[in-house]
C-alpha cells in the first residue's frame, strides 16, 4: 500500500497508467509538481509528471465557474434525445457514476478502448478461453510467446517484473521467450533465452493457423507460411508441446486488421489444443487508462461490456450499432459526454454534436467543446480503484496532492442533480 515515508515523498505507489499496475514507484510531490524518483518508465513518468494546466472550467473555450459549466452540461443533456457517454477513462467510482447518469438519460455508453477490446470479447463470447494472471505467469511460465506485440513498447516494465524475475516454480535464467511476428524494440530480455520469429502483420493470421495445424500433427506441404519457414514454426510447436507451463500473450490493440477477432479465436483454440497434453494459457494484454475498469464495472451493473444503450428502460447490448465512431458518423446521437481523466491527449472524436468533456487538466482542442471541466487524475488528485489487465486485482489508488480538482464521480454527481 502506498505510504508517505517523508514529507512529500511516497513509496509503493501504484501506476494507473500501465496495464500491469506497477506498484513499486517512489514519487515526490512538491506543491502541484509530481516527480517519479524510482522505478519509473516512459509510460508512468509521462502519466505522473505531466504539468498541471488551467484548472478553470470552460464554456466554448472561455473560462467560467464550475457551477456554470455543470449547469450548461446538464442543459445539453436534458435537450438531447439520445446522448452518448463515451471515453470512460476513469476509475471504478467514475464509471459507476457514468452508468448511473447514462441510465437516467437513456444514453448509449461506449469506452475509448472498446474497438480493440471487442476483438477479445467476440472470441471469448463465442468459444471461451483459458487465461492466466500476472502472478501465475511470473511463478510458473517456462515458455512465453509474445504474439504480434512488442512487449517493451506496450509496457516497458513487463519483462522486468514478470519474465526476468524468478518465480516459485520457474526461474528467469531458464525461461524461454519467443517473439512471433513483431520483434522487440529493445534488447527484448535481460535474462533467459530469447528467440525472434519475424513476420509481417498481415501474415500473422496465416502463421497462427499454421502453428495450430502443426501442434495438432497436421503436416504442411509448404516450405514457408507467411514468410516463416515451416521448420522454424515446427520447432516452436514442439516447444509449446514440451513446455511445463506455456503462455501465449497478445494485445488486441496491436491486431489492427479486419476480423482480427478470428486470429484471437484461433490463438485461444490453439491453447485449448495444447492443454490436452500439457499446460498452456493465454494472456490478453490491455488495461491502460481504465479500459479494463470500464468493462468490469459495466459488466457488474448491466451484465454486458460497454456499448450498451439504456433508452428502452433496460441495458441493451450491441457491439456494432453502439460504436462511438459509427454513431457520430451517422448522426444517430445528438450530444456527446467524453470522459478522459488519465491522458490529456485522448481527446473526443471530431463531431457536429454538442460536446461535453470531463478531461485531464491541460487538454488542448482544435475546436473548443461546448463544455470542458478539468477533473482530477485517479491516483494523483484523488483516491480510487482501477483494474489491472488480468482483471483479478482492483488496485487501490492513493491521493498524492491537493490542487482543488474534483473527481469524475463528483462532477457527474453535480450534473446528475442538475437534471432534476
Amino acid at each position: 500500500m502506498a505510504r508517505m515515508i517523508e514529507p512529500g515523498v511516497w513509496e509503493h505507489v501504484p501506476s494507473p497508467f500501465c496495464g500491469i499496475g506497477s506498484d513499486d514507484l517512489t514519487i515526490r510531490v512538491q506543491g502541484e509538481r509530481v516527480e517519479v524518483l524510482e522505478n519509473g518508465d516512459a509510460v508512468t513518468k509521462a502519466g505522473f509528471e505531466q504539468p498541471l494546466g488551467d484548472l478553470r472550467p470552460q464554456l466554448r473555450g472561455q473560462p467560467c465557474s464550475l457551477q456554470e459549466a455543470a449547469a450548461h452540461a446538464a442543459e445539453i443533456l436534458k435537450r438531447a434525445e439520445l446522448p452518448l457517454v463515451a471515453g470512460l477513462a476513469t476509475d471504478v467510482a467514475g464509471m459507476r457514476a457514468a452508468l448511473q447518469l447514462a441510465e437516467r438519460l437513456g444514453a448509449v455508453v461506449d469506452g475509448m478502448g472498446s474497438e480493440a477490446a471487442l476483438r477479445n470479447l467476440l472470441a471469448f463470447q463465442d468459444s471461451g478461453w483459458m487465461t492466466a494472471t500476472l502472478s501465475e505467469v511470473r511463478n510458473r511460465a517456462d515458455l512465453f510467446v509474445a504474439l504480434g506485440v512488442d512487449l517493451e513498447a506496450w509496457s516497458p516494465r513487463f519483462s522486468e517484473r514478470h519474465l526476468e524475475a524468478d518465480g516459485m516454480f520457474a526461474d528467469a535464467a531458464s525461461r524461454e521467450v519467443v517473439y512471433l511476428g513483431k520483434p522487440p524494440s529493445g534488447s527484448g530480455l535481460k535474462t533467459g533465452k530469447l528467440q525472434v520469429i519475424e513476420c509481417a502483420e498481415q501474415d500473422l493470421p496465416e502463421v497462427v493457423a499454421g502453428l495450430r495445424a502443426l501442434v495438432n500433427g497436421q503436416p504442411l506441404a509448404l516450405n514457408a507460411i507467411g514468410g516463416v519457414a515451416i521448420a522454424e514454426l515446427s520447432a516452436l510447436a514442439e516447444k509449446l508441446q514440451k513446455a511445463r507451463y506455456g503462455v501465449i500473450a497478445w494485445a488486441a490493440s496491436a491486431l489492427n486488421w479486419p476480423h482480427a477477432e478470428l486470429t484471437v479465436q484461433m490463438t485461444c483454440e490453439l491453447i485449448k489444443d495444447l492443454n490436452r497434453s500439457t499446460r498452456c494459457v493465454g494472456l490478453p494484454l490491455g488495461g491502460k487508462e481504465g479500459d479494463q475498469t470500464a468493462t468490469q464495472v459495466c459488466a457488474w451493473l448491466t451484465g454486458f461490456p460497454t456499448r450498451v444503450r439504456f433508452s428502452r428502460g433496460f441495458p441493451e447490448y450491441d457491439p456494432y450499432l453502439y460504436a462511438t465512431e459509427r454513431l457520430l458518423a451517422r448522426g444517430e446521437v445528438d450530444a456527446l459526454l467524453w470522459i478522459s481523466a488519465y491522458n490529456c491527449d485522448r481527446l473526443p472524436p471530431p463531431s457536429q454534436v454538442p460536446t461535453i468533456v470531463l478531461g485531464r487538466c491541460g487538454m488542448r482542442f482544435a475546436k473548443a467543446p461546448e463544455v470542458y471541466i478539468p477533473v482530477g487524475v485517479p491516483g494523483i488528485d484523488h483516491a480510487g480503484h482501477t483494474y489491472r489487465m488480468d482483471n483479478v486485482v482492483a488496485i487501490r489508488l492513493p491521493k498524492l496532492r491537493e490542487v482543488g480538482l474534483l473527481s469524475v464521480a463528483q462532477v457527474l454527481a453535480i450534473i446528475y442533480q442538475l437534471l432534476e
